[in-house]
């Protein structure tokens, strides 16, 4: 089989190589999947190039323990180990493996049983790809941390990517408001999407324009705790799923202190892999949500891909395409 392998951290494009490897078996617990198609995600990013360095704690301190990266994925089942419970060959599957490794830069994988779901009727395989990791950190952190309620005002900082689309369209479910934040670039594919309000961060900061939000759900933390307070209601709540290492420190040092002191609230989501996800895509299905696709690329783009997500230029999810 094919796979993109990489022995050292680097650039993408300089150490990521299409490498022919044996076909994986499976062990007791495990299916084996032939990948269909399969994402791009921050992981991939900190994990090709070892960076922020307190990541090869996880990933490897001198080089990479797993050669192959890759956490989001769908496919087809082609083999099952002798314990396994949920699943035969010929079932479709997708899911977020982040929580039992990586690999889904591959023709095949090897998973856990218990990493994917079974693939509801109605979705493409890109569709499917996009949705596990993206889906669930919009909605945990949108409903089940941020409490969303009816007619809130909602901003999404980052609203222009895979988590952001897919969080504007749970929002507008419950009649929110809502305001994305991104490069000016995107402004108009925004405004598409449904967006009441866009904002560049080039030249606009939203935490100082005057403007209270019930919620903020935050792609890209980058700002001190106290820019995020005074962005928000009374009793409002802010979100956050990824950003500046050092602002995320920060902002988990103080948010406990701030809680005591305020009627607002400060939160870090701690990503529940794969959590009602096969809700979650019923969800998605019957709404007719749209997976907001940058792509399908093609299975050598990877390593080009994989840079272009670190540098922001993506609109929406990074689909590539492994097998038709």
């Amino acid at each position: 089989m094919k796979a993109i392998y990489f022995e050292r951290y680097g650039k993408p494009e300089k150490v990521l190589k299409v490498k022919e490897l044996d076909r994986p078996n499976p062990l007791e617990n495990q299916i084996l999947v032939k990948v269909y198609a399969t994402s791009i995600n921050d992981y991939d990013w900190s994990q090709v190039r070892g960076k922020p360095l307190i990541y090869r704690l996880m990933f490897g301190l001198i080089r990479p323990k797993q050669n192959i990266s890759g956490m989001e994925f769908s496919g087809v089942v082609e083999g099952i180990g002798p314990s396994v419970k949920h699943f035969k060959v010929g079932d479709a599957v997708f899911g977020d493996i982040s929580e039992t490794g990586f690999g889904t830069f591959a023709e095949y994988i090897c998973v856990n049983e218990k990493s994917v779901t079974s693939m509801p009727d109605g979705l493409s395989f890109e569709e499917a790809t996009a949705l596990p990791h993206a889906l669930t950190l919009a909605f945990q952190a949108l409903v089940d941390i941020g409490k969303m309620g009816k007619g809130q005002n909602v901003l999404i900082n980052g609203g222009g990517g895979g988590v952001g689309s897919l969080g504007l369209q749970i929002a507008k479910l419950y009649d929110c408001e809502v305001t994305g934040v991104d490069i000016g670039h995107k402004l108009a594919m925004m405004t598409s999407l449904g967006y009441d309000h866009v904002i560049d961060y080039q030249t606009n900061n939203f935490t100082k324009a005057g403007i209270k939000y019930d919620l903020i759900l935050d792609c890209k933390t980058g700002k001190s705790p106290f820019a995020y307070l005074r962005a928000l209601k009374p009793n409002g709540r802010y979100v956050t799923i990824g950003g500046r290492l050092s602002k995320l420190i920060s902002l988990s040092l103080l948010s406990k202190i701030i809680s005591l002191l305020s009627s607002k609230k400060l939160h870090i989501l701690s990503l529940k892999a794969n959590k009602d996800l096969a809700y979650l895509s019923e969800v998605f299905i019957e709404n007719k949500f749209t997976a907001n696709i940058d792509g399908p690329y093609s299975f050598e783009d990877i390593p080009g891909l994989i840079q272009y997500f670190g540098e922001g230029k993506h609109s929406g999810k990074i689909v590539v395409r492994i097998a038709n």
